[in-house]
Parts: structure tokens; C-alpha cells; sequence
């Protein structure tokens, strides 16, 4: 079984940076897709950035130029670096990962951007 473990999000201030990061249980080199989703209060859950297994990225498009998605097979980890955070960015942040049709998820990370 796949164990997913994100870092503690927290409160920033609009504009200010915040690192996410998620821990994988296995090498992450066998997974399809790594990424990361948000949920906010009352809403669905998006796709907040991905990374393919040859480092291929794409990010929704609340996100492009702000976020960053990374990768680091040795730490077997993905990143998600987020800069100039919105008050709009306040969410629940989930790692996501994909082994073919199964679907892994970490426990979410509250991130709370004051304004």
C-alpha cells in the first residue's frame, strides 16, 4: 500500500511563499502522474499542478507563473512551491498519485492565505 505524507501547510500572508512537499512510500519513478489538488470550503476538488513521469508539467491556470511543481526521485518527494499566494489559494492541498487506474492520496494540508 502507497503512503502519501504532505508537509503542514500553514498561514502566510497574502503575497508570501509557502514549500509543500509529499513524502512517497515507494519510489515515485513508477507512477504515472504526481500532483497536487485543492479543495476549498464548498467546493470541488481541482487539479492544482501535475508532473508526469518524464517531468512533464501542467498547472491550472489560477496557478500559472505563481506555483511550481517539482520532483526528486532520490528523496522519492514532489514539491510545490508557491509563491505570491492569493487569499483565493486557501484550501485543503491533497498529493495525488497515479499507478495506472489506482489513484493515491495524502491525508490534505491546510493552507490559509490572510489578506
Amino acid at each position: 500500500q502507497v503512503q502519501l505524507v504532505e508537509s503542514r501547510g500553514g498561514l502566510v500572508q497574502a503575497g508570501g511563499s509557502l514549500r509543500l512537499s509529499c513524502a512517497a512510500s515507494g519510489s515515485i519513478i513508477s507512477f504515472n502522474y504526481m500532483g497536487w489538488y485543492r479543495q476549498a470550503p464548498g467546493k470541488q476538488r481541482e487539479l492544482v499542478a501535475r508532473i508526469t513521469r518524464g517531468g512533464s508539467t501542467n498547472y491550472a491556470d489560477s496557478v500559472k507563473g505563481r506555483f511550481t511543481i517539482s520532483r526528486d526521485n532520490a528523496k522519492n518527494t514532489v514539491y510545490l512551491q508557491m509563491n505570491s499566494l492569493k487569499a483565493e489559494d486557501t484550501a485543503v492541498y491533497y498529493c495525488n498519485a497515479v499507478w495506472g487506474t489506482i489513484d493515491y492520496w495524502g491525508q490534505g494540508t491546510q493552507v490559509t492565505v490572510s489578506s
